[in-house]
């Protein structure tokens, strides 16, 4: 026998009479609605018992109880609605006490015609685009998340799930592919591209904001002060620089007065917005920035310095070292719970579903973006969707697609027996009844 290998439940190996008795349970809920479907086969079964048994009796005794004829009429009926309706229902899953009689084990036979009708009806009924919208529509996602992630220990199991998902990328990635990775994008983005005239717009815009005064400010107010902390430092400097020759005296009051004057031009500097130095230092950076975008020469220079750079060895390392520091660092903090990354993914998320519940303009926003992108998706992917069902019930083996349909309708089938009874018990004595007190009388 062909056995399925899309579904495994269904696949299962069994004895033939095992499965025929236990129409393929394995679960639990399975045991238990097949323990029902028997009781349900029981009571039909024995409600055809009890007619078949008033009916012998009270066939027997008709002629000397008249009134019996009624009894045996509605159990005749009741009988043959049992049996009719029983042969239905078997129908529907095997051939009847095994005989092939045409159009029985309806499912089995039609099992592949079953899933694409079953698939289509999905495909037009539930995946409509105007049944998804309307459905999505009166449901709010974003406040529901919200008010979830509110919730005591909804932050903590959406940082733990981040914080597993993140361990597992990092125990992934190999080192060596994630540094040729980011060598690769850092030298396409920032070695490759021609340094010269980037760097000179970059810098005439620095200078047209004035951007270097803050800079000068900051570089003279230091100046000064360590000028002023560090005399015998600035002393010895220039006292190296002077002739031996000269006379220590003299010596001293050079020393001294350069010393002065140097911190004179820095306070100057510092406070005065129009000072020489800071006209000197914006021409040269403008002539500079001209000249990284108008000269060859220059941009070649710059071109083999940066190539040396970041071409050395040093720098390889340098970057290695980085990312084995960074990647250990993040390890570490993803792993313990009480780091101050998980506390901060932990925060981060309580805050972002306080704001999915309290802001309507940002859950109008993301209910928006969540319907278009499942609209979209169904719509581009509503027949595979669709064929999914029709595909796996066409990999099942047929008598056990029917068994294990029956394992799950089997149980409300069974009152179609029972419902047949009753009805041909009734039916039965209507017309025993009329043909009795009407055609009878008639024909007499």
């Amino acid at each position: 026998m062909a056995r399925s290998t899309g579904s495994p439940r269904l696949a299962s190996p069994r004895p033939r009479d095992s499965r025929r008795r236990t129409l393929g349970a394995v679960t639990p809920a399975d045991f238990e609605r097949l323990a029902q479907l028997r009781r349900m086969q029981a009571i039909a079964l024995g409600l055809l018992g009890a007619m078949a048994v008033v009916f012998v009796v009270a066939f027997a005794l008709q002629d000397r109880y008249p009134w019996l004829g009624f009894v045996r009429a509605a159990a005749e009926g009741g009988m043959v609605g049992a049996l009719a309706d029983w042969f239905a229902v078997t129908a529907l899953f095997r051939h009847p006490l095994g005989i092939r009689i045409p159009h029985t084990n309806l499912i089995s036979n039609r099992k592949d015609e079953i899933g694409e009708g079953l698939g289509s009806f999905i495909e037009q009924n539930f995946l409509a685009d105007e049944v998804v919208h309307d459905k999505l529509a009166t449901i709010s996602g974003a406040r529901a998340a919200g008010e979830w992630l509110r919730r005591p220990g909804s932050a903590e199991h959406v940082a733990d799930l981040a914080s597993a998902a993140a361990l597992g990328a990092l125990t992934v990635l190999d080192d060596d592919d994630v540094q040729d990775l980011v060598e690769a994008l850092v030298r396409r983005h920032v070695v490759d591209p021609e340094w010269g005239p980037l760097l000179g717009r970059a810098i005439e815009s620095f200078v047209e904001g004035e951007h270097q005064e803050p800079l000068i400010d900051l570089a003279a107010e230091r100046l000064e002060d360590w000028l002023i902390h560090h005399p015998d430092a600035f002393d010895r400097t220039v006292s190296a620089r002077l002739p031996a020759w000269l006379p220590g005296i003299a010596q001293r009051f050079v020393d001294g007065r350069l010393h002065v004057e140097a911190v004179r031009f820095a306070r100057a500097v510092r406070e005065d917005p129009d000072h020489s130095f800071r006209v000197a230092a914006r021409e040269f950076l403008a002539d500079l920035a001209r000249d990284l975008r108008d000269k060859p020469e220059l941009q070649t220079q710059l071109e083999a310095f940066k190539h040396e750079v970041f071409d050395s060895p040093r720098i390889r390392a340098l970057a290695a070292s980085t990312w084995a520091t960074a990647r250990a660092a993040l390890v570490s903090m993803l792993e313990d719970p009480r780091s101050d990354l998980r506390r901060r993914m932990v925060a981060a998320l309580r805050d972002f579903g306080r704001r999915l519940r309290e802001d309507s303009t940002l859950q109008f926003k993301i209910d928006v973006w969540v319907m278009q992108v499942v609209e979209h998706l169904v719509r581009s992917y509503r027949h595979d969707l669709a064929n999914v069902v029709t595909e796996t019930v066409q990999r099942w083996d047929a008598r056990e697609a029917a068994e294990k349909i029956e394992l799950q309708v089997g149980k409300d089938l069974q009152f179609i027996r029972i419902n047949g009874t009753v009805v041909g018990s009734l039916a039965g004595l209507a017309i025993y009844t009329v043909a009795t007190l009407v055609i009878t009388p008639l024909v007499a």
